[in-house]
């Protein structure tokens, strides 16, 4: 009987974590580029009541008997489905439709991957810079900032399918800007990324080296929708019922250790 407590009780460390788990999905409903998340389980060890050969004299069973020990969250995995997109009066607002991320340097000089593309131009001496929510420069196909000089005018700037930045000629044609092209990067297995916060994502050796689209042909190219953001791919109504599924489950766990201490104290009570 005391198996059964701490079979149970994994149970409800289980679905506390699913519990949060989708809680935080349900939060970032409206964070841009956020990607669901859902809980894998596993079963923990099996212990041997009985083996195959248990028999007086020694004959073969069929099968043998083992209960399980309980459960454990074996991974909290983002899905990478594509988001809903939604249409942004900002002219640096972009979209990915297709599986690329958009690089960003944050101040410590590490690369993150993100799909949040609710960028802003930076103004300084040196000129204009694009750069997310944080003031991140957000990466070209190169690795490196986008800056631009100072002779441009930020709100003349278009952006087409391929990333790259145009800017107006003297007959009012858009050209490219040379070396102001956004990159776009892909990885083996997204679902690998180490989440970071922000809505921005780390390598790892799960995910697999980064890949440039614009340097690797064996790609899919992934398209820039400008005036657009991907909004977050959770679906609310999946949540719910999950949520209550979940919900449903901590109770069993639940019922399960309050008869296990009935059984406990019927147990203790027949000495008397």
């Amino acid at each position: 009987m005391v198996r059964s407590l701490w079979t149970a009780a994994s149970g409800m460390i289980a679905q506390q974590n699913n519990v949060d788990t989708i809680a935080n999905n349900m939060a970032n409903v409206n964070t841009t580029g956020y990607k669901t998340e859902t809980v894998e389980f596993k079963s923990l060890l099996y212990q041997t009541l009985q083996t195959k050969t248990t028999t007086a004299n020694g004959e073969q069973k069929p099968i043998s008997a083992q209960v399980g020990l309980g459960t454990r969250n074996a991974s909290i995995t983002s899905q990478f489905t594509q988001g809903s997109l939604l249409e942004s009066e900002s002219t640096t607002a972009f979209a990915v439709q297709g599986k690329g991320f958009f690089a960003v340097r944050s101040s410590d000089g590490q690369t993150y991957y993100t799909r949040n593309g609710d960028f802003n131009f930076n103004l300084d001496a040196n000129g204009i810079s694009l750069s997310n929510s944080d003031g991140y420069p957000v990466l070209n196909t190169n690795g490196q900032p986008i800056r631009l000089g100072t002779q441009y005018i930020a709100n003349k700037i278009t952006v087409d399918a391929e990333g790259n930045l145009m800017y107006p000629d003297a007959n009012n044609n858009p050209q490219p800007i040379p070396g102001a092209t956004i990159g776009m990067f892909q990885f083996l297995n997204p679902k690998g990324l180490d989440k970071v916060g922000d809505s921005l994502y780390f390598p790892t050796a799960a995910s697999g080296a980064v890949m440039n689209e614009a340097t690797n042909n064996n790609l899919d190219k992934s398209v820039i929708r400008q005036g657009y953001l991907e909004g977050s791919n959770v679906q609310v109504a999946d949540e719910m019922v999950n949520l209550i599924v979940a919900q449903r489950a901590y109770e069993i766990n639940s019922k399960a250790i309050t008869t296990t201490d009935e059984m406990m104290q019927t147990a203790n009570s027949l000495k008397r």
